[in-house]
């Protein structure tokens, strides 16, 4: 009777140091898993796809806090972010990050242009933009504020981003989408 508690005992250890290290360490500071709502990032991510979102990268945010550990680089042009979005806080977004701070965003023809020079390499080549919502109308530059980004969807067509609600503020960034990891026919580093 003796050795079963003990038994007893040394599981339930277990399971409290390993719940403990999942939700108050892994989860919010190095990885999440998040689950693709819509189809606005077809064809790089699909409704149903189960994917890591790698929070460590840029620095991760400290629950409860406005403060945000350093992180290993700042998000850069291309990446496929996941972050709060701005006009709900209670949801979680992700796209594709299209402008830094500083740069000026214009959709002409289909494609982007940063700084007046078309995006053409990697992903942005592949994919025609179109000019909808308030923040990207035919003819119609805009410039991404300090501290802030403009995110587009891979699926332009049916993709409600920053062409409609305007930029993410940096402090509403979670992490840099790494891997599909379910479902295992769509198991893959995103890119």
């Amino acid at each position: 009777m003796k050795m079963n508690r003990q038994i007893l005992r040394e599981w339930i250890e277990s399971i409290v140091i390993a719940a403990f290290l999942a939700f108050c360490v892994i989860r919010p500071f190095i990885i999440q898993a998040f689950k693709i709502p819509t189809g606005s990032m077809r064809m790089t991510l699909v409704e149903g796809d189960l994917i890591l979102v790698n929070k460590f990268i840029y620095g991760p945010k400290v629950p409860f806090t406005g403060l945000r550990l350093p992180g290993l680089r700042k998000p850069q042009r291309g990446d496929v972010i996941v972050f709060i979005y701005p006009e709900d806080p209670k949801k979680d977004f992700i796209k594709r990050l299209v402008g830094i701070p500083g740069d000026t965003v214009e959709i002409k023809n289909g494609t982007v242009y940063i700084n007046g020079k078309p995006l053409l390499d990697s992903v942005f080549g592949q994919i025609f933009y179109y000019n909808y919502g308030d923040f990207e109308r035919p003819g119609h530059k805009v410039t991404v504020p300090a501290g802030s980004f403009f995110v587009l969807g891979d699926n332009s067509r049916s993709s409600k981003d920053s062409r409609y609600w305007g930029f993410v503020p940096w402090k509403n960034v979670l992490g840099k989408a790494l891997v599909i990891f379910w479902p295992p026919q769509r198991i893959r580093i995103i890119k």
